[in-house]
């Protein structure tokens, strides 16, 4: 475009003699080649002026189309009802023609559960992306799991979405799994709006759950809407923005019928709009002007104010409803095309490769080189399927795209938009788009670029896995389909780790919980028809020490030829708390006492070293190594030499350190009927648990403790039999503790007698 321009303004300036001709002739009539170059440069003119309204054509295209995007996910506590909720907007926006629930008799199982497990637990696994249109806006949603052995689907949903439904229960309130969700919100910025579900249950209440939002996640909220009724007699809802009430009529109340405000609610809905304006204008200075000068706020004021305020992450405007029982559901719908950011409204950052990592901001429009994530994984029956959010740019089927982390080229063969576990076939797709791309592989968390920039999107928070299960094949035939089996889930899911005891040789899985564990190896039973045979849940103890100690070791090996030399001297020490890493190593050498080049292998070693300490097996952590002297030789010194000094040296001078053992500490939130609140506090005293919160919710007692998890092995039983299966708990890691003296010499004794048998 820009040579047409060119080629137009150069051909103008060289014919510009000719411009007199444009005049009626005074003397002989111009040569035709003259006459000719004019009407080329018309021409050229012309086409350039097409050419640049058909850019600002093609402009306005997008920026309306992006306008009328949202990409949202929907995330909660166990059971706060997002699958059932997920279901409905999928039946009012026409995607699906009739509903299903999550654990329905009819057997079918909600949309977004496609997995079978997910049907027969009644629980979300895998976060499932699907996208409708509401109003003529494109709504792309990821409906994810709530359990906390799921949190990486959670974590890596919302890393590429511009806003988020969190769905709190009107009877549970704001629960454990609802604070972990609202921080990991917090962490990738993201505007949100609240639902409050399940008003038709017994017991409801929107606004106890309304202040513990306040109290417990800190949110600057308030209510938008007022129920007209709760429990059994939940009718509908008001608008506090619009004043207007609403009921939900027909068989799956798709019928949305207007009428005015009840006048038996006058009063609370005038109270309840001032306090939604109060709370507003404290963020948002145009409607605060208005306010504090007594005028009065129309709906459109209201609604730009709630809307600059939401996008800026100041307020979170709270919807009720009750999905289940079909009302609430078209309202929330519009809350999210009124009041949740369009993909041009949100800031997005990449790291530039080129100049060390700087941040540099995406504009996120197409006209830009294409910049996209692949944020999820997924093996389907067209071999490996990747979801991408595109930031900018155009990505096309049949193009060729460059992963940024591995330096590859790759053709995209097949470009699909996802509905569970349906696709669509796509030409392109433009920035703001959630889309999978088969036959390309990859890891999740790449960058892929058209390669005219090198940017990566910055990483996201993979929590560290806090239980371990030695698994292996019943049959030996099957060895080739379990270790694919493996490398498939371990690619798709970054909490899910593979390892190998290098002691016993047994396959080691790891992961975030015991119901995170038994889901992948029922997976490697059903997808890969392979029997595994699971061994005891093993606990990630670590290692680390609480004194400094001096270490000078010298290794000398002499036998034939060119020996083995290296002499290490320094200490160790335990790092400060709230240090970043895990393990220093600094060398503090003046002089040339060993050459430079052995350094690094010495710090190897140490690393190395780290990997087991002496007590138990596991690795150290929270410790610091200073290297102050040493000696060389000119002949036997090399790698080796001082990388075995720096182990032996780590050995020798590790006890003097006073080592001792971490546990993994969880923090366990319990909820059980107050008639065993005797013997469950009981029976946490025994696990010993130490009790930080109590707090009574209607017939309920809410229990917060912080136990360590090896002693949590099985409380899933523990809990049903004290409680007449009654009892709930979560737990989610919390930190690493020091173990009791008699624990550890326990642990210290198991492992020297498991080490005796061997």
């Amino acid at each position: 475009m820009a040579m047409a321009r060119r080629s137009a303004s150069h051909l103008l300036s060289s014919f510009r003699p000719f411009s007199l001709l444009l005049q009626p002739p005074l003397a002989d009539a111009p040569s035709p080649a003259a006459a000719a170059a004019v009407a080329s440069a018309r021409r050229a003119l012309s086409s350039a002026s097409a050419l640049r309204a058909r850019d600002e054509k093609d402009a306005a295209r997008w920026r309306e189309s992006m306008d009328r995007m949202r990409n949202i996910g929907i995330s909660a506590h166990i059971d706060s009802g997002k699958t059932t909720l997920t279901e409905r907007v999928l039946y009012y926006t026409g995607r699906i023609h009739e509903i299903h629930e999550v654990r329905g008799r009819d057997g079918v199982g909600a949309k977004m559960d496609s997995m079978d497990l997910e049907r027969e637990k009644g629980i979300t696994i895998q976060s499932a992306a699907t996208y409708c249109t509401w109003k003529g806006y494109q709504v792309n949603i990821i409906d994810t799991p709530g359990h906390v052995d799921f949190t990486i689907e959670v974590e890596r949903a919302l890393r590429v979405l511009d806003g988020a439904i969190l769905v709190l229960c009107s009877v549970g309130g704001v629960q454990s799994q609802s604070i972990t969700v609202d921080r990991q919100m917090r962490r990738y910025e993201i505007p949100r709006v609240a639902f409050i579900n399940k008003l038709d249950r017994m017991g409801a209440d929107p606004w106890k759950v309304l202040n513990q939002a306040r109290s417990k996640l800190r949110h600057h909220n308030a209510a938008v809407q007022v129920p007209i009724g709760l429990e059994e007699e939940f009718e509908g809802l008001v608008d506090l923005v619009e004043m207007k009430a609403y009921k939900f009529g027909g068989s799956s109340g798709q019928n949305v019928t207007a009428y005015d405000v009840p006048s038996n609610m006058a009063d609370l809905v005038t109270e309840k709009r001032r306090e939604l304006i109060e709370v507003v204008s404290e963020v948002d200075d145009q409607l605060a002007e208005a306010f504090l000068n007594d005028e009065p706020i129309t709906a459109n004021q209201l609604k730009a104010a709630i809307r600059r305020a939401t996008v800026a992450r100041k307020f979170i405007p709270v919807y009720m409803g009750s999905a289940f029982k079909n009302k609430g559901v078209q309202p929330l719908l519009d809350g999210v095309l009124d009041y949740l950011p369009c993909p041009l409204e949100v800031d997005n950052y990449a790291l530039d490769q080129n100049k060390s990592e700087e941040k540099v901001l995406l504009a996120g429009t197409p006209a830009e080189p294409l910049v996209a994530l692949a944020f999820k994984l997924e093996e389907g029956r067209f071999g490996q399927l990747t979801y991408l959010r595109i930031y900018d740019g155009v990505i096309r089927k049949g193009d060729f795209i460059y992963n940024v982390n591995t330096g590859k080229k790759i053709k995209v063969p097949r470009l699909v938009r996802m509905h569970s576990n349906e696709m669509e076939d796509i030409q392109e797709a433009h920035a703001g788009q959630i889309v999978a791309v088969f036959g390309v592989d990859c890891a999740s968390g790449d960058t892929f670029t058209d390669g005219t920039v090198k940017y990566t999107m910055t990483s996201m928070n993979v929590p560290e896995p806090v239980m371990s299960l030695a698994v292996s094949p019943i049959s030996k035939d099957s060895g080739g389909q379990f270790s694919k089996a493996l490398n498939r889930f371990q690619k798709e899911d970054p909490t899910f780790r593979v390892g190998l005891d290098p002691e016993s040789g047994q396959t080691i899985i790891s992961g975030m919980g015991e119901l995170h564990l038994d889901i992948y190896v029922e997976r490697i039973k059903r997808e890969y028809k392979v029997d595994a045979k699971v061994g005891k849940p093993c606990v990630n103890f670590r290692e680390t020490i609480t004194q400094r100690a001096e270490f000078d070791y010298l290794h000398k090996k002499q036998s034939g030829g060119q020996g083995q030399y290296g002499r290490v001297c320094g200490y160790i020490e335990p790092l400060p708390s709230g240090s970043d890493g895990k393990f220093e190593f600094d060398n503090m050498i003046i002089g040339q006492a060993i050459p430079s080049n052995f350094i690094p292998a010495i710090e190897k070693g140490f690393r190395e070293a780290c990997n087991s300490g002496s007590l138990i097996g596991h690795p150290v952590e929270n410790i610091r190594i200073v290297l102050t002297d040493g000696a060389s030789h000119q002949v036997d010194s090399s790698e080796l030499a001082f990388k075995l000094a720096a182990i032996y040296a780590f050995r020798q001078c590790y006890t003097a350190a006073k080592p001792v053992i971490l546990e993994p500490v969880m923090k366990v939130e319990l909820k059980f009927p107050t008639e065993f609140q005797g013997t469950v506090t009981g029976d946490m005293n025994k696990r010993k648990g130490i009790i930080v919160g109590n707090e009574q919710e209607g017939d309920d007692t809410i229990v917060v403790c912080h136990v360590p998890l090896n002693n949590m092995f099985g409380y899933a039983t523990a809990i049903r039999s004290v409680t007449q299966g009654k009892g709930e708990f979560t737990m989610e890691y919390l930190e690493h503790n020091i173990v009791s003296q008699d624990v550890q010499m326990q642990l210290v004794n198991s492992y020297k007698a498991a080490k005796g048998t061997e």
